[in-house]
């Protein structure tokens, strides 16, 4: 008996004290004080993205606010999603499995043409495993440059809603995909 109860505390001590990773449920409070049970986290850290860390929360605020299955905290303690900055020909991207992994990185020449949280939530969307559609009306986050710069839509429709949260029930039950670049 004592040996089950000594198991049961120290199980539930770790379960307290353990840093909360993508793919793990946990109860996430938002600002207005809305439990979402059994939201899957996604950690994330902005360090490599200094200039862009307003824009990055921003985005991830909208989706949080969208979405219920999935939770995006920046905690650099358990990020499995990562932000930089920097130059690139071919502009922002993510590199992802769309499971929560990888990195996002805000190209500075895109940054000055496009709204910045349209840009960090779009390729946000890719880490919670949604496709481009460039040919999308802006009202789609997930055509992302293709309304053109005067788009400053920055949050997600009902179907692209609709499809994380379905990803996204009960963690995400899809095959992981491999890593790739999606712009």
């Amino acid at each position: 008996m004592l040996k089950k109860t000594f198991l049961s505390v120290a199980v539930g001590a770790a379960m307290i004290f353990a840093p909360l990773t993508a793919g793990q449920a946990a109860a996430e409070t938002s600002s207005a004080g809305d439990v979402h049970a059994a939201a899957t986290t996604v950690c994330y850290e902005t360090s490599g993205a200094p200039s862009f860390v307003s824009a990055i929360n921003q985005g991830a605020a909208n989706w949080n606010a969208s979405v219920s299955n999935v939770r995006l905290v920046n905690n650099p303690s358990c990020a499995t999603l990562s932000y930089y900055e920097g130059n690139d020909p071919q502009g922002s991207y993510a590199y992802t499995d769309g499971h929560g992994s990888g990195y996002i990185f805000i190209d500075y020449t895109q940054a000055q043409q496009y709204y910045i949280v349209r840009i960090t939530a779009h390729e946000t969307g890719h880490a919670l495993g949604l496709p481009d559609h460039y040919s999308g009306p802006c009202s789609e986050l997930m055509s992302g440059g293709g309304p053109g710069p005067s788009c400053t839509n920055a949050y997600p429709n009902g179907d692209e809603i609709g499809r994380v949260n379905s990803l996204w029930a009960n963690g995400f039950k899809a095959a992981r995909g491999e890593m790739k670049k999606v712009y």
